[in-house]
């Protein structure tokens, strides 16, 4: 290679590396303010064509499903923005300045929303936009974080009725996934080291699609069955739509309660899912193996007789067999679940709702379900049905912890065969210390306590720090608000 070859390299270098800083000048222009600079515009069109891009892609007029439908080729490229390093091995390329174009034209439709009314149409928008965000953090597999795993809170659906939440997506969340995997709590770290935390990405977006939310005319859009029919079911809608419930009537009400019944299904599908696919616990030792050939321990037999060996007969002579435990639990277990519905608990309080149903149909497991604020209601005889009890609850308010434990403790008949999910952030109204000394109470005389600090889509949960550290020092930690991790401990415990 001979000096010109490395002149013209270092100078394509330089050049691309300019073309993508142009692009992101003018992105972070326009993301704090909506007027355009006519410098930054007319370089960033100059640089879209150089690298054979539309001009529609800085258009903000232009939407999203519109841009794919006329140039359809670029949705595998909007998938894998973060697949590989922006700079490549070689340094800046044509590929990073085509990814920084379209990487612009997603975080401005995401993150810049305007300000005024929000149509049925424009939160749809948002959500496939939304979708977009996550594909592509998660390198284009199709799994967004709320996913419980799965799609992100609105489909791509060019029709403007986007899909609801799928494995993976626990509404927007959601479901969860056990710690360590990338599509169900969150994103994970995304393709290429872009250094995003899952997390804090899923959480930003909650925040902008509950203030779309808030933003809409929603009791109007209800009231409409054609445009109530163009939302896609969200945890912000459905919380929004909980919290609104009193106040609507008629054809707003019948709606707003086929959302709510339509999320609570799709993620009741997720949980299922999970539940199904969570291994049981150990077998119950307490009960003799039968000793029949299907339950032959072939490994554990050899092992144990291997004193028998005979070198010369090249035998292994078997004075005892063992036999595999497959004995599972008879009597019923007793879940309680005790949800905090406080305001800073709605996530948990669905995803819960939903997850007791699940186990409720279980076989020998019985499910109470209990739910608080500064009050506690017993909704165990909806337990089976999610929706009547998401109808009944009442969300808000503050924490009072001893009340939801003083209506727990009397369905407490066999400590040992109960185990209690205690579901709250734990910012009691000064009264942390008689609820701390309550569970360590029920937890001493058997009772298997489960603290868990939230349960929602991202994993993202705040404690209080005082009971955190009471409850480690007890040996029951605040566990994961993955809802993987918590399906795993109730399932050890129940099988």
């Amino acid at each position: 290679m001979t000096e010109f070859d490395d002149d013209d390299r270092a100078h394509e270098k330089r050049v691309h590396a300019n073309r993508r800083q142009a692009l992101y000048w003018r992105l972070m222009a326009r993301m704090f303010d909506a007027e355009e600079q006519p410098a930054l515009e007319s370089s960033s069109v100059a640089v879209v064509d150089a690298v054979g891009l539309p001009p529609a892609l800085l258009d903000p007029g232009v939407s999203m499903d519109t841009l794919l439908q006329r140039f359809p080729e670029l949705e595998a490229e909007f998938d894998g923005l973060f697949a590989v390093r922006a700079g490549g091995d070689d340094g800046p390329s044509e590929k990073a300045v085509r990814n920084a174009a379209l990487l612009s034209k997603l975080l401005l439709n995401v993150f810049q929303t305007g300000q005024g009314n929000v149509s049925a149409d424009q939160l749809a928008a948002w959500q496939r936009d939304a979708h977009r965000l996550r594909r592509a953090l998660c390198g284009g597999n199709g799994e967004g974080p709320g996913s419980g795993e799965g799609n992100g809170s609105g489909g791509e659906q060019g029709s403007g009725e986007g899909q609801g939440p799928g494995e993976g997506q626990g509404p927007s969340g959601n479901g969860g996934t056990s710690e360590g995997e990338r599509p169900g709590g969150g994103f994970g770290p995304a393709p290429g080291g872009s250094g995003f935390d899952a997390g804090d990405v899923e959480k930003i977006l909650r925040d902008i699609e509950g203030d779309l939310v808030k933003r809409m005319r929603l009791r109007e859009v209800l009231a409409d069955p054609k445009l109530a029919r163009r939302l896609t079911p969200s945890m912000s809608l459905i919380e929004q739509l909980l919290r609104d419930k009193s106040n609507l009537s008629g054809v707003a009400l019948a709606n707003a309660k086929a959302l709510i019944r339509r999320y609570v299904d799709e993620v009741a599908e997720v949980l299922r899912t999970q539940v199904q696919q969570t291994s049981a616990g150990t077998p119950d030792r307490s009960v003799p193996p039968k000793r029949v050939f299907r339950n032959l321990d072939l490994d554990r037999t050899i092992w144990k007789n291997l004193t028998n060996w005979s070198p010369d007969d090249e035998r292994l002579y078997v004075d005892r067999l063992f036999y595999k435990h497959t004995a599972k639990r008879t009597t019923p277990a007793r879940m309680i679940v005790v949800v905090d519905q406080s305001g800073s608990m709605v996530d948990s309080m669905v995803n819960c709702t939903i997850l007791a149903s699940i186990f409720a149909g279980l076989p020998k497991v019985d499910v109470h379900l209990i739910a608080y604020d500064t009050r506690a209601i017993d909704l165990t005889p909806w337990v089976h049905d999610p929706f009547e009890v998401l109808l009944r609850t009442k969300l808000g308010g503050g924490n009072d912890g001893p009340v939801a434990l003083a209506m727990a403790r009397p369905k407490i008949t066999d400590p040992r065969n109960t185990v209690l999910v205690w579901i709250s952030d734990f910012y009691e109204f000064d009264r942390s210390q008689p609820l701390f000394d309550g569970l360590q109470s029920l937890h001493r005389s058997g009772v298997k306590v489960i603290p868990v600090g939230s349960v929602t889509s991202s994993g993202t949960q705040v404690v209080n720090p005082w009971f955190r550290q009471r409850f480690k020092a007890m040996g029951t930690p605040v566990i994961s608000g993955r809802i993987r991790k918590l399906v795993s401990e109730l399932k050890n415990f129940l099988d």
